[in-house]
């Protein structure tokens, strides 16, 4: 009996995982295609390429940070884990 329901129960789970999968192909179906097939997200024409930026944008630092207090360490006591009445 309990065999059964174990394999009642893994055929109800497989169905719905062959469902959704379905689902998803139905959904988006050119997007997982492209995927699958080595494409990617982005066809080649519409790529982001590669290469040096046309623009540099070089950071510095706020004056703010440089002022920020700092936490000071201290020393932990270490405590017994048991108490001495235990």
């Amino acid at each position: 009996m309990v065999q059964v329901a174990a394999a009642l129960l893994f055929a109800i789970a497989a169905g719905l995982g062959v469902t959704v999968i379905l689902a998803m192909l139905r959904n988006n179906e050119t997007a997982i295609l492209s995927a699958l097939f080595g494409e990617g997200a982005f066809p080649l024409a519409n790529a982001p390429q590669p290469g040096p930026a046309d623009k540099v944008v070089t950071l510095r630092r706020s004056e703010r940070r440089h002022e920020a207090p700092r936490p000071v360490r201290t020393d932990l006591t270490v405590r017994p884990l048991l108490s001495r009445a235990a």
